[in-house]
């Protein structure tokens, strides 16, 4: 046995003194997902362009998708992060929703598992099939970007600033995502509400 060890070792160590072959060097330009995206920046403003697992590129179909579930994703996180705290401060009326029905946020899972989960669940199915399944497909077909609905009342009328603008939802989404799973997990952990201490 440790002779098959050190024969194959052997064997392993004199490839690294054969010859190179002498491939034929490649470089192109090729274009990145990140250049026609707006928001390939970190929160200091500096360049990233973070895609370890290359999925915009085996999946380039899917670039459009992508950027539609980070900016749903990230939206979402935004009203959780809200959600969570303010609930520890503020309730609707109701006994199934008093502080002594439901002492934490995190307990208002289980507790309201029965009716307001179902109906939850009902709302969010019935957002996905009359206004997401439509959006992607008008996304996929070329006839909006990813993320707009259209409703841009509020937004900046000069292009610079509203790329701005974009550029801090997606920042401000990417910090909620990490925010809503930390609040989550230190709820649970610690069994308090806000500060989560």
């Amino acid at each position: 046995m440790k002779t098959a060890a050190i024969l194959s070792l052997l064997a392993g160590s004199a490839a690294a003194f054969a010859p190179a072959s002498q491939g034929k060097a490649v470089s192109s330009l090729k274009s990145s997902v990140f250049d026609n995206y707006v928001g390939a920046q970190d929160f200091r403003g500096a360049e990233m362009k973070f895609d370890p697992l290359k999925l915009s590129e085996t999946y380039s179909p899917w670039q459009g998708f992508f950027r539609e579930a980070e900016l749903r994703h990230g939206r979402t996180a935004m009203l959780a992060v809200v959600g969570f705290i303010a609930t520890d401060f503020v309730r609707i009326p109701g006994e199934a929703y008093s502080f002594a029905s439901v002492p934490n946020t995190v307990d208002a899972h289980n507790a309201l598992l029965v009716g307001p989960m179902h109906q939850l669940l009902l709302w969010i199915s019935l957002w996905d099939i009359v206004i997401t399944a439509p959006a992607i497909q008008a996304m996929n077909d070329g006839e909006r970007e990813a993320g707009d609905f259209g409703w841009t009342w509020f937004a900046p009328k000069d292009k610079s600033a509203f790329d701005k603008k974009r550029k801090s939802e997606l920042l401000n989404g990417r910090l909620a995502m990490f925010a809503v799973g930390g609040i989550a997990t230190q709820s649970v952990l610690t069994g308090h509400g806000f500060p989560y201490l």
